[in-house]
């Protein structure tokens, strides 16, 4: 237990009697032949008698007015840390001298360290030994990627991590304390989250959203913790980032490429990855209006909106191209091959409809193949397209079919979002079949404009206090064994009435289901705080 006293000058009898006594060592001591070495005490050891040398009775001690500090609670954040050890202490405030410093051998945090710096509204002084009331950045540690240590002891702060992103997600715990309460409390926090994939996806095919306004969201998502971005930006209403490659598909409203460097540059800093998607063999409307050689038709010559001609060499290419030029644009580890509501597989007899692609997958993969084969095998081929350019290819749960002669690569991770498709597949079928998943489960986390097709707009607290990463499909989870198969979620907001909402009321409709997202992937565990109790909470530390 730390005590802190707090002295003062003698005051009262205490220092008349004080006076005295040295008053009296004084007169004993004029005029021995000792001089300045004999003391009071000394004489009377020696025996000089009470009656010789009158004086007043020692001093009783001055008591020492004392302060202790109770033990310390647990910062008040979004997500709540996962484990604080409470000691006796004031805790910390940015309050002069205090500035924020790297640790020697930690220069890659300087980025995290100006960040925070001003954002406390204290000085931040580069690679220097930690002071009176520093915070202190340091690389170090044998904890789990993203974890991190945050110790508050002596007015200092010290936060440690194996890597950069952890440390950061340490500076994130500071700054909502501070903002919340004005202070981090004593002690030690422990933290690192529950799933290694938490964000949020925007289709901006749909709708054009600017970069300011992406950029908004990339600042709102780091604060909570998230870490990862999904971008749709190819659909059938348009193609919304510029292109080298491929300029005619590209839409009147889009991204430049230099608006997208500048994205990615921020989100690179807030370590959060981009996920560029460009969905096929479906979704390609924006695409096919500039190659409507390539769309495809049934066999009584009838278009099928968004759909390529799957069986025309013509098709991979275009969109080969696509996935290379974006491939490297993108420097993130993953991409988004889309797989998803291919219609020629929405009809009674896909080979009757269409003859062509059902010779096609005989020719490609034998006489026992059909078109379901035909379209697992493009998803392997786009997936292999990004995976020879350092990615890993994610893709949406209605491409990957059971019984067929072609199966989906295992490396593909599913994006579960749909139980509704013809001959939807459970979830617990993609785990037993070890792959990996990530929920994006439209029950509870897909935010669609105007809320067609009997969709409504998801409610913080409805994701709160009933979803958890396990509840892929409706409202049911899956067994607790396949949690590690389960890499995280994702928020989704799909904007099939574009008009239905303006960018400021998107961004306001999803703060608070984005809010419960984030505690939820990083603590599947049952949160402590009531759901009200929790609204309130996000009122005073986010921004």
């Amino acid at each position: 237990m730390m005590r802190y006293s707090i002295r003062g000058p003698h005051k009262g009898p205490a220092l008349l009697a004080t006076a005295v006594a040295l008053a009296t060592v004084a007169a004993c001591s004029n005029g021995s032949p000792s001089g300045s070495g004999t003391s009071a005490a000394s004489d009377t050891t020696s025996g000089t008698s009470a009656s010789a040398v009158p004086t007043s009775a020692p001093p009783s001690p001055t008591p020492t007015p004392t302060r202790t500090y109770p033990l310390s609670t647990a910062p008040r954040t979004i997500p709540a840390v996962r484990d604080h050890e409470a000691a006796r202490g004031p805790g910390w405030k940015p309050a002069a001298p205090a500035g924020v410093v790297v640790a020697a051998n930690s220069a890659g945090l300087a980025d995290e360290g100006r960040l925070l710096a001003g954002e406390l509204g204290i000085p931040y002084r580069g690679t220097v030994a930690a002071g009176p009331g520093d915070v202190e950045l340091a690389l170090g540690g044998t904890g789990a990627r993203e974890s991190y240590t945050l110790t508050v002891r002596d007015n200092r702060v010290r936060i440690t991590g194996p890597d950069e992103a952890g440390v950061f997600y340490g500076t994130r715990t500071l700054k909502q304390s501070v903002k919340g309460t004005g202070a981090m409390p004593e002690g030690v926090v422990t933290d690192a989250p529950a799933k290694p994939q938490r964000g949020l996806n925007v289709d901006i095919a749909r709708k054009y959203f600017t970069a300011g306004w992406i950029e908004d969201r990339l600042r709102e998502m780091a604060d909570l913790k998230l870490n990862q971005f999904g971008l749709h930006f190819s659909d059938d209403q348009g193609f919304r980032i510029a292109s080298d490659s491929h300029p005619e598909i590209v839409s009147a409203q889009h991204l430049s490429k230099a608006e997208v460097r500048r994205i990615l540059a921020l989100a690179q800093s807030l370590h959060i990855t981009v996920v560029p998607e460009i969905d096929s063999p479906g979704h390609l409307g924006a695409v096919l209006r500039a190659h409507p050689d390539l769309q495809l038709r049934n066999v009584q010559g009838v278009p099928r909106q968004g759909a390529i001609d799957i069986s025309k060499p013509a098709s991979a290419r275009i969109v080969d191209d696509l996935l290379r030029e974006y491939s490297a644009l993108f420097p993130g580890g993953w991409f988004h091959v889309g797989a998803d509501e291919y219609q020629a597989l929405t009809v009674r007899s896909p080979s009757t409809s269409y003859p062509q692609l059902a010779t096609a997958a005989r020719q490609k993969y034998g006489p026992q193949a059909g078109v379901q084969d035909l379209a697992e095998g493009w998803l392997n081929d786009r997936a292999a397209v990004v995976r020879a350019a350092g990615k890993t290819a994610k893709a949406w749960n209605d491409g990957f079919f059971r019984g067929g002669v072609v199966t989906a690569d295992q490396r593909i991770e599913v994006e579960y979002w749909t139980g509704k498709e013809i001959g939807a597949r459970p979830p617990a079928e993609y785990l037993a079949e070890g792959r990996r998943v990530v929920n994006l489960n439209d029950e509870y986390l897909y935010y669609v404009l105007g809320e067609p097709n009997q969709f409504t707009y998801p409610t913080g607290r409805r994701i709160y206090e009933q979803w958890t990463p396990l509840v892929l499909r409706g409202t049911t989870p899956v067994a607790a064994r396949y949690a590690p198969q389960i890499l995280g979620a994702r928020l989704a907001v799909w904007c099939d009435l574009s008009a239905a909402q303006t960018q400021s009321q998107v961004a306001n409709g999803i703060r608070m289901p984005l809010t419960a997202l984030a505690q939820k992937v990083w603590d599947a565990d049952r949160p402590s705080l009531t759901w009200d109790e929790f609204r309130t909470l996000a009122t005073q530390v986010r921004d």
